[in-house]
Formats: C-alpha cells, structure tokens, sequence
C-alpha cells in the first residue's frame, strides 16, 4: 500500500468518510458489515480510495432505500 504522505491523508479522508457513512446507515437502522475503503482502489497512482458500499441481503437493500426515501431519519 501507498505510505507517501499524501497517500496516508487521502486513506485517512477515506477512511473518515467510510466511519461517517457507516455511522449515518447505523442510525438509519441500516448496518451494511462489509462497508469498507477498497484496498484495490487505493492502489492507483495518485492514490485514489473509493469505499466500497459492499454486498448486502435484500432486507437489507429494502432498508437503505426506505432510508434513503424518507431522508435518513429513522
């Protein structure tokens, strides 16, 4: 893994993002357990980390997109 500087900040906002979004799901009512930054995508050169959403049942879909719809709250 990239450990340049920048590199290191760019996988600390992703990482930021991934805790806030995974945060923002719990509350919702909405954990998705494979929510994570991808290690792939944190490979390319200027480091580029994407979060990956992971996968999830389809109850679970359903509950996202019922969030989603009714603006996060629960």
């Amino acid at each position: 893994m990239n450990t340049h500087p920048s590199g290191r900040h760019r996988l600390a906002e992703a990482e930021e993002a991934r805790r806030q979004l995974a945060d923002a799901l719990q509350e919702a009512g909405v954990p998705l357990p494979t929510l994570r930054v991808d290690p792939c995508s944190f490979a390319d050169q200027p480091p580029r980390p994407l979060v990956d959403l992971g996968r999830c049942t389809p109850t679970v879909a359903r509950a996202l997109a019922a969030a989603v719809q009714r603006g996060g709250q629960p």
